[in-house]
């Protein structure tokens, strides 16, 4: 029987990274000798892969962004391509960033290397006919949320639910009184989260009217407005976004512990309003993107929500502010019954409960890495 050789993985955003670096560190336990190579980040790095092109060099938001950005795309894709000939891969592993992986399957399928798809691209809401066309190119696709299993067996998809990698790590480390004291805050007075996004981009379009809804909530209910900094950017580029005084404390490597303890969150859309959600934490949702992007997103998009806690939930359960509805007034008129009203923050907390048991049990990355082996291995 052939062992694992090569692994060819492909993870374009910050989010890949995370859930691909648990993959890597669960392929190495099993084939410690395998090599691991292609499109990652620094936590992927970290468990051992070798980075051809590190994924914050392909981070654009947007359809006008990646038009603008074109020839980088198009020069990556001609470097993995050139890299499945030369380097030839047992299996290649794509993980969500459905833009750049679905032409790269096509790829890999032409020269008969096997395709697992993990964290499948969200055709369920903007193109549910292409589902056929990736039963060409995909040999399994490894999902993690429970109504996706039928979307693709329907359509005669290798298919498993593999649970939700951020079941393996998220979880808040300080208890409410250590938060309070680590980062100097009130105890007397509430928390409000603000969770801007990992993107430059989605920090110039969003984080200024955050910033001022923030700034009118603390005068007005007297809350303490609390900013999560992403990992990948630091401090000081989010104070270039930021009134030179301002009232909002910064903090670092503490999100988990902001969206427990915060009483309500303002967050961008995305993973964040997962793991929000995980947490019982009562929200507002924001999102603003380029016109052009936005307008050819919801001609694509048919679904009567964005955020994913809503979608999980198979309901609205909290509010989504969008391009010209994001503003101060309607994100503090949206999270003040959360800060006013124990008994409607309560209520959501019970809604949002319904999160955790859609999620799966921890685990997510061995049932991959398993999947990977076996199909590099021909098993």
């Amino acid at each position: 029987m052939p062992t694992l050789q090569r692994v060819l993985m492909v993870a374009g955003e910050a989010s890949g990274d995370l859930h691909g670096a648990g993959v890597v560190r669960a392929i190495r336990a099993r084939r410690p000798g395998a090599e691991i190579f292609g499109i990652g980040g620094d936590r992927m790095r970290g468990e051992g892969m070798d980075l051809t092109f590190h994924c914050a060099d392909l981070s654009f938001m947007g359809f006008f962004e990646v038009v603008r950005n074109l020839p980088t795309v198009l020069r990556v894709e001609r470097k993995l391509t050139a890299l499945l000939e030369e380097r030839r891969p047992d299996v290649v592993v794509l993980i969500d960033y459905p833009g750049f992986n679905l032409r790269f399957a096509r790829k890999a399928h032409r020269r008969r290397i096997p395709v697992l798809y993990y964290i499948s691209p969200q055709v369920w809401a903007w193109n549910p006919g292409r589902v056929r066309t990736m039963k060409a190119v995909v040999d399994r696709m490894k999902v993690v949320f429970p109504f996706e299993v039928d979307i693709y067996r329907n359509a005669g998809v290798d298919v498993e639910f593999v649970g939700h990698p951020l079941v393996e790590h998220i979880s808040a480390t300080m208890t409410r009184e250590a938060f309070f004291g680590r980062f100097g805050l009130d105890r007397g007075r509430k928390v409000l989260g603000i969770l801007p996004g990992s993107r430059l981009q989605e920090l110039e379009r969003i984080l200024p009217t955050l910033a001022g809804a923030a700034e009118r909530l603390r005068a007005e209910v007297n809350v303490q407005p609390v900013l999560a900094v992403a990992p990948n950017l630091g401090i000081e580029a989010v104070r270039k976004f930021l009134p030179r005084e301002t009232g909002i404390t910064l903090i670092e490597h503490a999100t988990y512990d902001l969206m427990q303890h915060a009483d309500a969150v303002v967050v961008t859309s995305g993973t964040a309003t997962l793991e929000t959600g995980w947490f019982g934490t009562p929200m507002v949702i924001v999102y603003r993107t380029s016109p052009v992007s936005y307008m050819i997103g919801r001609m694509l998009v048919d679904l009567p929500y964005i955020g994913l806690v809503n979608i999980v939930a198979g309901k609205k359960v909290v509010p989504e502010l969008l391009q010209s509805e994001m503003t101060v007034d309607r994100i503090v008129g949206a999270v003040r019954p959360y800060l006013d009203d124990p008994a409607k923050a309560e209520a959501v907390r019970r809604e949002l409960a319904v999160i955790r048991s859609r999620l799966g049990a921890p685990g997510a990355s061995e049932r991959v890495a398993g999947a990977v082996v076996a199909l590099g291995e021909g098993t």
